[in-house]
């Protein structure tokens, strides 16, 4: 037996994504962009995990936009950087988290990573 539910935990979460995010903050290509935007990165890392909790365990404890806080950057952020970020993000789920559960993180990221893309696109067309 042993699904996802086991793994992914508000614990794993805690575990996860300051794990992740501190790969992130030592890429060469996304780093600076990262450290550049956060300044309090444990407010920020507690609204992530807060996040990834309501998006994996429908805990309802995100509240806010994705596409209203990823909008502040749009001259910055270029497609080949949601790349960069769901290769370290795919690395660092298969790293700390069982395959079942790293999959699930994986595809979810990819389709969250789809519509932001659109959506600030979109943005960018009607500005433009």
């Amino acid at each position: 037996m042993g699904g996802m539910d086991e793994f992914i935990t508000e614990e794993s979460l805690a575990e996860l994504i300051p794990a992740f995010y501190a790969r992130v903050r030592q890429d060469p290509l996304i780093g600076p962009l990262f450290n550049e935007a956060i300044h309090d990165w444990p407010e920020h890392l507690g609204k992530l995990t807060a996040f990834w909790s309501s998006v994996m365990l429908t805990s309802g404890r995100y509240k806010g936009s994705p596409m209203v806080a990823h909008l502040r950057h749009i001259d910055s952020i270029k497609p080949v950087m949601f790349e960069r970020w769901l290769e370290i993000w795919a690395e660092t789920t298969a790293d700390l988290i069982p395959p079942e559960a790293a999959a699930a993180l994986q595809a979810k990221a990819a389709r969250i990573g789809e519509s932001l893309q659109l959506g600030l696109s979109f943005h960018a067309q009607r500005v433009a």
